[in-house]
């Protein structure tokens, strides 16, 4: 069995399709499905079914898929090894993030990492989306919930807390409620419920059962700078909002608590440009762990 088949294997099966494998392994589509069907030959099984809208595991792929990434782990550990623990932490990583902790947090802290590594090229990707390690989306992914499948490493970074924040004007101008039930009366900023990424993240019902926002954005970032310009209560990342001096707090009722977890592939383990990056991450957040809560 050649192990290039079965690179061009798991580019495939990460991409869904071949001409997505092709354009990440800078083949063309021709070389790609000829490599597929020669694995397929050696293996004298089908991997993938060819559908219009690209390419389907088999059961015998979805078992090979097993296998191929046990080969993979091994040579990336073997890679590993070999290269030597003298040399410059090098390559690429990709790290992949909810936009509040990717952009309020890790934006400005990463590029001292990259100054101490000049061979180290970080490329951070903090969208509210969630991503997938068993297809390569990202090398490490911050999560905000401890995942149950796959062949993951998993660590909890950090506990945060989220509050609900107006702007002084608008506190001014329209006051703040008491309770819960005084939340109808006010203006509220919220996300929007059909793209949550983790039923953690849908969590309006814990500050009022009757939630109801008249304003509602994907992007955390996005509900911070609108109740920054007075568009009403919303329900902000503490760590966030506390650096805004134009926001104040809802007093009368209490924060809830959700977790931060950094988790990468299993197979990624032996590199040391992720074990370096991961324990940078992680030192970086347990320094400023007051931050969060």
């Amino acid at each position: 069995m050649n192990w290039d088949d079965v690179r061009i294997f798991l580019a495939v099966a990460r991409a869904g399709q071949i001409l997505g494998a092709a354009r990440r392994l800078e083949l063309n589509h021709a070389t790609v499905s000829r490599r597929i069907a020669a694995l397929e030959e050696a293996l004298k099984t089908k991997l993938f079914r060819r559908l219009t809208t690209g390419s389907e595991l088999t059961p015998a792929g979805e078992r090979f898929l097993d296998v191929a990434e046990r080969m993979e782990a091994d040579m990336i550990a073997a890679r590993a090894e070999i290269a030597g623990e003298g040399d410059e932490v090098s390559g690429t990583v990709r790290i992949g993030a909810p936009d509040g902790i990717g952009v309020a947090f890790l934006a400005p802290r990463l590029g001292a990492l990259t100054a101490q590594h000049k061979e180290l090229k970080i490329q951070l990707v903090p969208v509210p989306r969630s991503f997938s390690l068993s297809r390569r989306e990202a090398d490490i992914a911050i999560t905000v919930e401890r995942p149950t499948e796959g062949r993951l490493v998993a660590g909890k970074l950090v506990d945060y807390t989220l509050g609900l924040f107006a702007s002084r004007g608008y506190a001014e101008q329209h006051g703040l409620p008491k309770t819960p039930g005084e939340l109808s009366d006010h203006r509220l900023v919220g996300y929007v419920p059909d793209l949550v990424v983790s039923p953690s993240l849908d969590y309006a019902a814990e500050f009022s059962p009757n939630w109801n926002a008249s304003f509602a954005i994907s992007s955390s970032l996005g509900q911070v700078e609108a109740v920054c310009a007075g568009a009403g209560i919303g329900i902000l990342h503490t760590f966030i909002a506390r650096s805004r001096s134009e926001l104040v707090p809802v007093p009368a009722i209490k924060p809830i608590r959700r977790a931060y977890w950094l988790v990468y592939h299993e197979s990624m383990r032996p590199l040391r440009r992720i074990q370096t990056v991961a324990g940078y991450i992680t030192r970086a957040v347990e320094r400023e762990k007051a931050l969060f809560i």
